[in-house]
């Protein structure tokens, strides 16, 4: 049987961007801290996560200021959520056609 994997999207391979995906999808905004203690990630790491999210429109910016420190929040743009949507929705086919493969046995 061959499985097809059409919907899967490339931008959420990586675990950091799947885990960021997951935690906007949940949450209106996230700040940069916030994001970079619950993915148990790095400064830079997370940056470049986010900026490579953040350039295929699935991610947006919203600066403000917390009393007189500078707060980055982020947060899932309607294009981000149709394209998360479609990549879990093929995850899901997926899990399902291997299931039902292995039931077939």
């Amino acid at each position: 049987m061959k499985i097809s994997v059409n919907g899967l999207h490339k931008a959420f391979e990586s675990r950091i961007r799947l885990g960021i995906m997951s935690a906007l999808a949940v949450n209106e905004k996230f700040d940069f801290n916030a994001l970079k203690e619950f993915l148990e990630v790095t400064d830079g790491n997370l940056a470049s996560h986010l900026k490579a999210l953040e350039k295929e429109k699935f991610i947006a910016v919203e600066k403000s200021f917390v009393g007189r420190k500078p707060n980055t929040s982020y947060f899932m743009t309607p294009a981000g959520k149709k394209a998360f949507d479609e990549h879990l929705n093929a995850l899901e086919l997926l899990i399902n056609s291997r299931n039902k493969n292995e039931m077939n046995k």
